[in-house]
């Protein structure tokens, strides 16, 4: 028997049927109860990230529904999705992504099932998930008081402990005055960090070296964490001298089902921030591999954590790990993971909003597998010359480099697009796999040599060229070359 499915106006269309289809089939392995299928996504965000969403539900059948400020009227996540909706009249450009009410107002009078709010902006608020909540929409992550707990840093450091996950020494709770920073570097010693207690992403971040410099950075952590987050509390650690930053991915869902997707090496930053990311970890001890996973699996059961996360760890010289914090959200770098375990953990996050359980999906420990290497390297706007300060205005020339293995995520990067003062400078992320670190290197490098652009100034924290060589015991090792000025685009 044939059959001829018609694509009308405001239908699923042919991915919705097929999607609804094997939800029938699988929905009496389904506890019936909790199981409510996702028909119209809003992303609460913008760029690269808005536009990964987007493609995923559509994939999925799954309506979407853009937002966006006035600056970003001619954005291109606007344009990916199925509806959009002015947010935020009258607001700079970041209030607007952060005015909670506007976009709870347009989720509810719009038809919205659920809202994943993407990385940064609203995604590690809880009053945000618990908006959601309250307006009867899905927050596509973890439960509000996850989130709560999660975003502070403090309590996620109780938390482990309970777990019996290693910690760096640091204070229990946020500091409130320079006195008890003193006291802190008097007992424990410098260098010390101060980090923001309620926000991530380098921001409210300072490392002291000596006595003379502790005044100052406390007043310029509290600054930067309170224009970031909202709140300026800071609390201390001993900070560990060139460690290696490893992170986990775990993925829980409402039954008390966790499994991590194995780890990523982001050691290679700038700022604080990262620029390059690897998966798997580079020549990690087996022994440690397995400690973080289940450091990072054993943390996320204690919560009840549901969803995407990531366990973040500092890795000593010494090969000693210890627990730093938990980004209860999907992260820039999610893709590397994605890459090399074949996982979509878009899909993954849509599907356990819905209800399913992660066996129910397929996913389970027994049956997640590396698959060779995959980098990504973070291509921004930023100028070379001034100290890779971003770098906005109109996008002349365009070329990017392509071919096998090269995966590119992005909203911006097109001839002609206008690289706005207001947000991050993450122009587009390139990501290469192989079969190993040495031959995703080579297609790495090779991409980058490829992209072409002319108009604003291109960070070259991307421009790199990974060289492979025999060290110790024949054991391989890399090193990062980083370019400071770039060849001049013809």
């Amino acid at each position: 028997m044939m059959l001829r499915f018609v694509a009308v106006r405001g239908g699923l269309g042919l991915l919705a049927v097929r999607r609804a289809c094997l939800l029938s089939r699988s929905a009496h392995s389904a506890p019936q109860t909790e199981y409510r299928p996702i028909k119209k996504v809003m992303v609460a965000n913008r760029g690269e990230i808005a536009i990964r969403v987007f493609r995923a539900c559509t994939e999925l059948g799954i309506r979407t529904v853009a937002v966006y400020s006035e600056q970003d009227t001619g954005q291109m996540h606007r344009q990916k999705a199925d509806e959009a909706y002015l947010i935020g009249k009258g607001l700079p450009p970041v209030a607007a992504y952060l005015h909670i009410p506007d976009i709870i107002k347009v989720a509810k009078e719009n038809g919205v099932d659920a809202i994943h709010p993407g990385y940064g902006f609203l995604s590690e608020r809880s009053d945000f998930a618990q908006a959601c909540s309250d307006a009867g929409v899905r927050f596509v992550g973890p439960s509000p008081d996850t989130v709560r707990k999660m975003g502070d840093k403090v309590e996620a450091r109780s938390l482990a402990i309970v777990a019996g996950v290693p910690v760096v020494p640091g204070t229990d709770s946020p500091i409130s005055s320079l006195q008890e920073a003193q006291a802190f570097a008097q007992t424990y010693g410098f260098p010390i960090i101060f980090k923001a207690a309620y926000g991530g992403g380098g921001r409210g971040m300072r490392v002291v070296r000596e006595y003379e410099e502790l005044e100052e950075n406390y007043q310029r952590a509290y600054s930067e964490a309170l224009t970031a987050f909202g709140n300026g509390a800071l609390f201390i650690e001993k900070f560990i001298e060139k460690p290696r930053h490893i992170e986990v991915q775990i993925l829980g869902d409402k039954y008390g089902n966790v499994i991590h997707l194995y780890e990523r090496d982001c050691s290679i930053q700038r700022r604080h921030q990262k620029v390059v990311e690897i998966a798997p970890g580079f020549q990690l001890d087996p022994q440690l591999r397995d400690r973080l996973h289940a450091d990072a699996v054993n943390l996320a059961k204690q919560v009840g954590y549901e969803n995407a996360g990531t366990v973040e760890f500092l890795v000593d010289k010494h090969g000693k790990h210890y627990f730093i914090e938990v980004n209860s959200r999907l992260q820039v770098e999610h893709t590397v993971t994605e890459e090399i375990t074949d996982v979509d953990l878009v899909h993954a996050q849509l599907h356990v909003c819905e209800g399913r359980s992660l066996p129910e999906l397929g996913l389970k420990q027994d049956k997640i597998r590396v698959n060779g290497c995959a980098i990504q390297c973070r291509v921004t706007t930023e100028d070379p010359a001034r100290g890779f300060q971003p770098d906005t205005g109109r996008i002349e020339v365009f070329r990017s480099g392509e071919g096998m293995g090269i995966r590119l995520d992005s909203a911006s990067a097109f001839q002609g697009a206008i690289i706005s003062p207001h947000y991050d400078s993450l122009l587009v992320k390139v990501i290469a796999s192989g079969k190993d670190l040495n031959t995703a290197a080579s297609k790495m490098s090779r991409a980058l040599a490829e992209f072409r652009v002319r108009g604003v100034k291109v960070g070259a924290s991307a421009m790199f060229r990974f060289v492979l060589v025999l060290h110790q015991q024949l054991s391989l090792c890399f090193r990062l070359r980083f370019m400071l000025l770039l060849p001049p685009w013809k």
